[in-house]
């Protein structure tokens, strides 16, 4: 029996784990809205890659919380009625925003907060929140996929903000799970570890290259490909029953007791 064809907006689809999660619903007939907050040109080229009609671009500064409620809407009016959720866009951790305690300004520090706690936390709760209005009014079933971190567990001690914001969107998304059961409305969460995006290839090449393949007793670090396999399987209803499960997708480098 072929799966039905479902409408699909991932958020920060533009590169990386969103891109390889985009791709990946799309192989399985899904309509894709591709979110993007600032490079259109990105968004553009994962557009370009999916297989299959329907899909579609849609453009949100998910800081404002007026763009997020109408992300939801505006990826409904682009590519069909939205039937999952992928939480994916996020201020990530990289040399430009480190806020170590012991190092930064109170200015850097305060910047990192506000702005990962907006995008990271705010942004997904806010476009969770219309999404389930919009599968609510339409009585029908769905899932709410948000992309964690290995890092709200272990800790983030170059960005604390990120390692917070991460360790909170888990727990957005088990109350969640609570609250929108009655509804038929699956939601998880996924916490991969260090993952190699275009972004991170400069650490990969480094002298430290080595050693972050070493962290996972397999030798080597997630791809994006291995987090979007995780994230299309949470989404189907074979997944249903693991609502509010934090899935660990870390190459066995980091154990939770």
């Amino acid at each position: 029996m072929t799966a039905p064809r479902r409408g699909v907006l991932v958020t920060g689809a533009s590169r990386g784990i969103g891109r390889a999660t985009a791709l990946r619903f799309a192989a399985r007939g899904d309509r894709i809205a591709v979110h993007f907050a600032h490079d259109r040109r990105s968004a553009e080229a994962t557009l370009a890659l999916l297989p299959g009609a329907g899909h579609a671009v849609v453009q949100a500064d998910l800081a404002d919380p007026d763009a997020a409620r109408s992300l939801v809407d505006e990826a409904i009016s682009a590519v069909g009625d939205i039937d999952v959720l992928v939480n994916n866009a996020a201020v990530g951790p990289d040399d430009g925003n480190m806020h170590r305690p012991d190092a930064a300004t109170f200015e850097e520090w305060s910047a990192a907060w506000q702005r990962m706690v907006q995008v990271n936390l705010l942004g997904a709760a806010n476009t969770s929140w219309a999404f389930a209005q919009h599968l609510i009014a339409r009585g029908a079933p769905g899932a709410i996929v948000n992309v964690g971190s290995r890092g709200a567990f272990r800790g983030e001690p170059d960005h604390p903000a990120y390692g917070a914001t991460k360790a909170a969107v888990h727990a957005m998304g088990q109350s969640l799970a609570i609250a929108l059961a009655p509804h038929g409305v699956a939601v998880t969460s996924v916490a991969p570890g260090f993952i190699s995006t275009d972004r991170q290839q400069g650490k990969l090449a480094g002298a430290g290259g080595q050693a972050l393949r070493d962290q996972s007793p397999f030798g080597r670090v997630g791809t994006p490909e291995d987090v979007a396999a995780a994230i299309v399987h949470l989404a189907s209803a074979e997944a249903h029953w693991s609502s509010g499960a934090v899935l660990d997708i870390n190459g066995a480098s980091y154990l939770r007791t």
